[in-house]
């Protein structure tokens, strides 16, 4: 599992049957302390209704595959959580209540 933020949507009007009507965001890894990015950004399939900016748990290979949503789906990244927070050694690094 990886934490990443949402930064963009990706829109295709043609792709696979399968792919009709599922959400495509685009995420990029971030650093769980300083949220700072920390990886190449990358397409996901949205299972939670996650929005632009939002810290989110994503999976990827066999496990995007795995949810309701997903289930025999061609996809390699699947958002499944939105992080309401990170605590790391005692000490809260992300809140989404007061998101930096």
């Amino acid at each position: 599992m990886n934490i990443c933020r949402v930064i963009g949507t990706v829109v295709s009007t043609t792709k696979d049957e399968k792919l009709v009507g599922k959400k495509l965001l685009i995420v990029e890894p971030v650093d769980m302390v300083t949220q700072a990015t920390d990886g190449k950004p990358f397409v996901a399939i949205d299972t939670v209704h996650a929005g632009k900016g939002e810290i989110v748990m994503t999976v990827s290979g066999s496990s995007a595959r795995q949810t309701k949503i997903t289930q025999g789906v061609p996809v390699d990244a699947t958002i499944i959580a939105i992080v309401d927070t990170v605590e790391l050694h005692g000490e809260i690094t992300f809140s989404k209540n007061e998101m930096r």
